[in-house]
Order: structure tokens, then C-alpha cells, then sequence
């Protein structure tokens, strides 16, 4: 009997870790694409690859895990570029990928030369 609850709690914590890990990636997939739409550029394979995974302590003082997903991204359709987030728990840690173009003149006072 013991070993019958034993095997319930560990594949209820296996579930629990499978389902946030399934969180953790529908949550990248949908920072990376927003990401992509927001600097105009290709948002490739449709999908984020976990490549990491690890305990850390949340700003709370629980233990959680910290988790680092790769997408892919491009430009004008022919290059790939690879990108990077890093979540802890639900929230985005940091950021490597698409950023928005901005042009900012150097001396808007100046006229410009024709």
C-alpha cells in the first residue's frame, strides 16, 4: 500500500512539472512571436526549443525553475537568426532576439543636403 501512494505522489509531480513546462513554452512561443510582429521580421518553424532548464529562487523565496528557450527569426526570408528568452516562473527574464528598428537623425536642425 505504501508503495502505491508513494507511486501517486510521483507521477502527480511528474504531471505538475510536464504541465508547467507545457505553460513555461506556450508562454515563450507567444513573447517570441509577438517579438517578431513587433520588429517585422519572419518568425520561423512556428515553434521555441527548450534548451535549458534550471532551479533558482524567486524573488518571493520559493524555489521554481528557470527556463531557456531558442527560436528562430528572419529577416527577408533567406537569412536565420536565432533568438533567446529566458523565463522564470511565467515572467521574462531577458531577451535576445528581433528588435524594433528605430532612425533617430543626428542633428534634426540641420538641413539636409541634396
Amino acid at each position: 500500500m505504501p508503495s502505491l501512494i508513494l507511486f501517486m505522489i510521483a507521477g502527480a509531480a511528474l504531471y505538475a512539472f510536464w504541465n508547467s513546462s507545457r505553460a513555461a513554452a506556450e508562454r515563450a512561443d507567444i513573447l517570441g512571436r509577438n517579438a517578431c510582429r513587433a520588429a517585422d521580421v519572419q518568425w520561423l518553424d512556428q515553434s521555441v526549443h527548450s534548451t535549458n532548464i534550471r532551479i533558482c529562487r524567486k524573488p518571493n523565496g520559493w524555489l521554481g525553475f528557470e527556463r531557456t528557450f531558442r527560436f528562430e527569426y528572419s529577416h527577408d526570408g533567406v537569412d536565420r537568426h536565432s533568438g533567446r528568452l529566458v523565463l522564470r516562473g511565467d515572467q521574462l527574464i531577458a531577451f535576445t532576439g528581433p528588435q524594433v528598428a528605430t532612425v533617430t537623425p543626428l542633428n534634426p536642425d540641420h538641413e539636409r543636403l541634396n
